[in-house]
């Protein structure tokens, strides 16, 4: 998240290697490391006899930069949080999907067979996607450094923890936290005023000298090599297992103010060559040996199985921002620390 995943290898395409790779159907894959490792890209090759291309992207950014040129036609199915999934409904490169074709769905837990109730992945009647996996995103704070555990993402702006904080390098999910720490009671739709405050309070924490990172792995490695006290965890759980495993003595927490959680679906492009081996993808994985697989491989919960988190925990799930180009060209100039102006005030966008 969305947005993934305890990534080797990112923002690079793929190409199994195996028995089939003259076969004759190819299907082309877009997606967050961990959701196409190279044994399940091998076993369905085998099952279909085909050929899978993967190619890997880290941001939501990224994501929509390859599936924005000529209407997704590079691509036959793809990963997508639902907050994104309006934007791909709203260009026609995302196609209606019928569960009905993709049999696994009836595997599915309650609340993620009623896609209905999911209103970012329906439009005029018609379903755009599948749910797959999904987490929130919470705050990591190290233990030795951090004896009591914190409660809210405030703590990112502590001037104690200077040049010790860790943040995803991403425009919306930074935008939609820091709103919920100072109290807009609703992150995804700023109005103006709402957008200055925002700004400026993401510009505080610029100011505490940050450590940026887009995968997990990237995320791992800034928190150890840094000595770093906390995390915006944009992956959630999955940071957690990667650092522990790295022998970080972390903690983990659900922020009092509630942690955004975002929903990944596999969605089929529009010029897809071949729809229903699409279709057989999305299948294969919402088989449940490769979700579970895939929750003890990242950390992250699958539609198919309970999750952990208490009934005590505030999830928030994303949606649409107002104006994703705006945060974006926002965020570009916080990230090079040049949003200010002589009155501490963003500037105005460039439209």
């Amino acid at each position: 998240m969305k947005r993934f995943f305890l990534r080797s290898v990112f923002g690079l395409l793929c190409v199994s290697a195996s028995s089939t790779a003259w076969a004759a159907e190819v299907l082309r894959v877009l997606a967050w490391p961990g959701y196409a490792d190279s044994d399940w890209v091998s076993e369905f090759e085998k099952r279909f006899d085909a050929r899978v291309e993967v190619t890997f992207i880290d941001t939501d950014e990224a994501l929509w930069d390859k599936l924005s040129k000529n209407r997704g036609e590079n691509f036959d199915v793809f990963a997508a949080n639902t907050a994104e999934m309006q934007r791909y409904i709203d260009q026609a490169i995302a196609a209606p999907v019928k569960p009905v074709r993709i049999p696994n769905t009836k595997k599915q837990l309650p609340r993620f067979r009623r896609v209905e109730k999911i209103p970012s992945i329906n439009r005029d009647g018609y379903l755009y996607a599948i749910p797959f996996v999904y987490s929130e995103m919470g705050l990591i704070y190290d233990k030795k450094q951090i004896k009591q555990a914190p409660v809210s993402m405030n703590e990112l702006w502590n001037k104690k923890y200077i040049g010790k904080v860790v943040l995803h390098d991403g425009s919306n999910h930074n935008f939609s936290f820091t709103a919920l720490t100072i109290g807009i009671k609703d992150p995804f739709n700023l109005n103006k005023q709402e957008m200055a405050r925002s700004v400026n309070r993401l510009l505080e924490l610029r100011d505490q000298k940050p450590f940026f990172y887009n995968s997990p792995e990237e995320g791992t490695q800034a928190f150890i090599k840094n000595k770093a006290a906390l995390m915006f965890a944009n992956y959630g759980m999955q940071q957690l297992k990667l650092l522990r495993a790295a022998g970080a003595d972390v903690g983990y927490i659900v922020p009092k103010e509630g942690a955004l959680a975002w929903l990944d679906c596999w969605a089929i492009s529009i010029k897809a060559k071949n729809k229903m081996l699409a279709e057989n993808w999305i299948n294969f994985m919402l088989d449940k040996s490769v979700s579970n697989e895939l929750t003890q491989r990242q950390g992250l919960a699958n539609t198919l199985s309970k999750s952990n988190l208490s009934a005590r925990d505030k999830i928030i799930w994303i949606q649409s921002s107002e104006d994703f180009a705006l945060r974006s060209q926002y965020w570009d100039r916080i990230r090079a620390g040049n949003a200010r102006n002589g009155n501490n005030r963003p500037k105005k966008p460039i439209l």
